[in-house]
């Protein structure tokens, strides 16, 4: 059976496909029908897709449709003769790759540290104790499902991370200590997408906190909802403008968790795609 793959990345696709299919030359082969642009490379013909967001056309035939959640691009390898007479079987390789439009990531974002001070019998001293939990995080993967029954998979270009101050500019390893003193401080968040095309924004739909490192935990505090603050004391400083959306709130511990506990920030993320709707700011 003819085999055909299919590899689905944030802004390219690269199709291959066995060489000399049905007597074809690599030059007899157009992609979408239109673009003679295929290379020979270790016994395959591969066509590729350099930008899945031209501003003018459809690069070499690819149409694209999106079905909410996903995008879907189509396009195919075709056999085309001018020749008087055709002697080899037409063919008629058809892809597709599927593309998310929506994606959760979490993160640890910080650590509650509490001092404690008792006083001890004679010789009387005070004693300091810090307690600090494990570091940890989580990294989602995005899977990019293809028919014709391959399939492909990337790492998500979409990280959640933490900032030093309202500028955005220096990322702030996560998790990180906060003082007892220090609750009410500024946390500077963002979701970055990174790898695709400018043609996508970030719109950060929900982002909420919890306790636990469980996304649909029982206690959460709203912070971002339908793309706005929930309160006066959370800025969202951009949001459906570019590859990244950042906002800021106040540092707080959850009441009746254990002293020493860990708050971790979870966004509903949807990229959209400017060119075919008004992203929301």
């Amino acid at each position: 059976s003819d085999v055909i793959l299919v590899y689905c990345y944030p802004k390219t696709i690269i199709t291959r496909i066995p060489e000399c299919p049905y007597g074809w030359e690599v030059n007899q082969l157009a992609l979408g029908g239109v673009c003679y642009n295929g290379i020979h490379d270790s016994g395959y013909y591969q066509f590729i897709i350099p930008d899945l967001s031209p501003k003018n056309k459809s690069y070499c035939g690819t149409q694209s449709e999106f079905k909410n959640p996903v995008y879907h691009f189509y396009n195919s390898i075709v056999s085309n003769d001018s020749s008087i007479i055709v002697k080899s079987q037409p063919v008629n390789y058809s892809f597709s790759c599927t593309y998310n439009a929506n994606y959760l990531v979490n993160q640890a974002a910080f650590d509650q540290r509490y001092v404690f001070f008792w006083e001890c019998s004679s010789p009387c001293f005070q004693h300091r104790i810090s307690l600090i939990q494990k570091l940890c995080y989580v990294l989602r993967v995005a899977t990019v499902h293809v028919k014709n029954g391959s399939s492909g998979s990337f790492e998500s270009q979409l990280s959640l991370n933490f900032y030093s101050n309202a500028k955005f500019s220096s990322i702030k390893e996560a998790p990180f200590i906060v003082e007892t003193s220090e609750i009410g401080s500024d946390i500077f968040a963002g979701v970055e997408a990174k790898g695709l095309s400018d043609r996508f924004k970030v719109v950060l739909n929900n982002c909420w906190a919890t306790p636990s490192s469980e996304y649909f935990y029982q206690i959460h505090w709203p912070l971002i909802t339908k793309g706005c603050a929930t309160d006066n004391s959370i800025l969202v400083h951009e949001n459906g403008k570019t590859s990244r959306a950042t906002f800021q709130f106040n540092a707080f511990r959850f009441r009746n968790i254990p002293k020493l506990s860990k708050v971790w920030l979870h966004c509903e993320t949807h990229v959209c795609d400017s060119e075919k709707f008004s992203c929301p700011v």
